[in-house]
């Protein structure tokens, strides 16, 4: 069985683009693979946080997680700063790593050129990312395409290490995973369904309640024209709600547009679909969210099972390196 890693920063809240987007198909993944799944909160911490917010996110994320599907019995499901080797891998890595190999990350970048304060961390933070992914013996990383040169990276820099120091990492491959649902926001229908675009009557969270989702989805922008089609470039809007209602229903949103002509019955069954989706996420995630104490739980075992690998992948870089065994 191959080993699969992904990571996801705590927001504290999933939409659905997260979940018909990802989520859904880690939850399909790991009876698969030996699925890992991070909360990669120390990430976070690259711009300033509010104090006591990320843990709060960290606990609510995991709930979530585990509501939309992940098995905790199952799959491996952590928090990141719950294991010490994470940061230590990380600082073997920044020292693999060249300050201009950092300094050509597309994404360091583009988030640079939009913050005021621009921590030392957002610019060695692929070197964490790295030890997440590498500490794990990581065969495959589903990724998209703006991370591709994360994992790149990751790659170039487990080669280096393993040419100085000998075989020490596995390298990980970069994969596109099974085609998830494309889903766009419901007033920007050419943009990603996405929290950073700060558009609230365009996205529909997984906790919102079901009149909340049916006015987000009769109020969603349409295209010119009556006609109902699946034709993301020229009518981006009506194959947005064709791709939700496909993905919440398991059918092809071509297929589905023969059988609409007009927007009102499409929006009434996306609607619809919808609110029944979420109906079992939702009961799921109230009865996690009233014991808290048993997300810890869960969340404990997940980070005892990380670690079992994790420390083991660190002793063997520190102990190839040659650093002066403790005692």
């Amino acid at each position: 069985m191959r080993r699969v890693l992904s990571g996801i920063q705590p927001t504290g809240q999933l939409h659905l683009g997260n979940y018909l987007g990802a989520v859904r198909n880690w939850a399909r993944m790991q009876h698969s693979t030996d699925a890992f799944f991070c909360i990669v909160d120390l990430h976070s911490v690259t711009i300033p946080q509010e104090p006591g917010v990320i843990g709060r996110e960290s606990l609510r994320l995991a709930q979530m997680l585990i509501a939309a599907g992940l098995d905790p019995d199952v799959c491996t499901l952590f928090v990141q700063s719950h294991l010490h080797e994470h940061s230590e891998c990380a600082w073997l890595l920044e020292c693999t790593a060249s300050f201009g190999e950092l300094s050509r990350m597309a994404q360091f970048k583009d988030k640079s050129g939009r913050q005021e304060f621009i921590s030392a961390g957002l610019f060695t933070y692929p070197a964490l990312q790295a030890a997440d992914i590498l500490l794990y013996d990581t065969n495959d990383v589903p990724v998209g395409a703006d991370q591709r040169q994360h994992i790149e990276l990751t790659r170039d820099i487990a080669e280096r290490f393993n040419y100085r120091y000998g075989e020490t990492f596995v390298l990980p491959t970069a994969v596109i995973p099974s085609a998830g649902a494309r889903v766009m926001d419901l007033q920007r229908p050419n943009d990603k369904m996405s929290k950073s675009l700060n558009s609230p009557k365009g996205t529909i969270d997984l906790l919102d309640d079901p009149a909340q989702i049916q006015k987000k989805i009769r109020s969603a922008v349409t295209d010119n024209g009556a006609d109902v089609r699946f034709d993301i470039n020229n009518k981006p809007g009506v194959s947005n709600l064709l791709a939700i209602l496909g993905a919440a229903t398991d059918n092809n949103p071509e297929d589905l547009a023969d059988e609409y002509r007009q927007y009102g019955p499409l929006k009434a069954d996306a609607a619809e679909a919808v609110v029944a989706l979420l109906a079992p996420v939702q009961a799921r995630f109230a009865e996690l969210e009233a014991d808290p104490a048993e997300t810890t739980r869960l969340l404990r075992t997940g980070a005892d099972k990380a670690r079992s690998i994790a420390a083991e992948t660190l002793a063997r870089a520190k102990t190839n390196i040659g650093f002066l065994p403790e005692g």
